[in-house]
């Protein structure tokens, strides 16, 4: 079995991720998972896919992510990792659909609306 790609996406973050047979090491930008996520939540959230089809130490996953903050790049990471597992076996489809990890997160950041200070924030009201 060859290398296997998945493209995975949440917020502004896009990763690019390399599933390869080996022992389970997880790089993302040529740094290691604990070195580049600095919270044990976000290196939960990019194990899940892997833990929930049983496949934690026989892949090492290889990742190029760019783009948003740590939280949706380390979503960006599961989401391209769960669609590189379908490479693998079509029968995780089941497993990782009804997790939840095949479906592109659509929640973005609302914009900016003119007269307010932010998306919602309005100026402070003042009755004189």
């Amino acid at each position: 079995m060859a290398e296997l790609y998945g493209t995975g996406r949440r917020k502004k973050s896009i990763a690019r991720v390399r599933l390869v047979p080996g022992t389970g090491v997880i790089t993302i930008n040529d740094r290691n998972i604990d070195e580049y996520f600095g919270l044990e939540t976000l290196k939960v959230i990019v194990r899940q896919p892997l833990v929930a089809t049983d496949t934690l130490g026989k892949f090492d996953v290889v990742c190029k992510v760019t783009g948003g903050g740590f939280t949706g790049q380390a979503g960006a990471v599961r989401h391209g990792i769960a669609r590189a597992l379908l490479s693998v076996d079509d029968s995780f489809r089941a497993t990782l659909k009804a997790e939840g990890y095949l479906t592109r997160d659509p929640r973005m950041k609302e914009r900016k609306k003119y007269g307010l200070k932010a998306a919602r924030r309005a100026p402070q009201f003042s009755k004189r």
